[in-house]
């Protein structure tokens, strides 16, 4: 393969990789309708209900899979831990025993 496919490729590469990247959320630290900014808790319960929530969401317009009024990193925080305890818990859920059968 030349250098050219190389670069090429790998320029398209970054491109699609850089079309993924989250942007700011201008809604953090601003309330809802009802004046309310969500935190951890809120945030874990939404990353344990995540994969339910995300079915729902493709058939209605009136679910979210991601609360934008929140308070930012300890929002993320939970959800990303409570979106975890459903795989398995990262590291704890590779575990593996090692033994041999001789």
């Amino acid at each position: 393969m030349s250098k050219f496919w190389i670069v090429l490729v790998l320029i398209v590469a970054m491109v699609v990789i850089a079309g993924c990247a989250a942007g700011p959320n201008e809604m953090q630290g601003t309330g809802d309708d009802e004046g309310k900014v969500v935190g951890f808790w809120r945030g874990l319960w939404h990353g344990i209900i995540s994969p339910i929530t995300f079915i729902i969401s493709l058939f209605s317009r009136n679910v979210h899979f991601y609360e934008v009024h929140n308070n930012g990193n300890w929002y993320n925080l939970g959800w990303v831990v409570g979106a975890g305890m459903l795989g398995g818990g990262g590291l704890f859920g590779c575990k593996k025993k090692n033994r041999r059968d001789d």
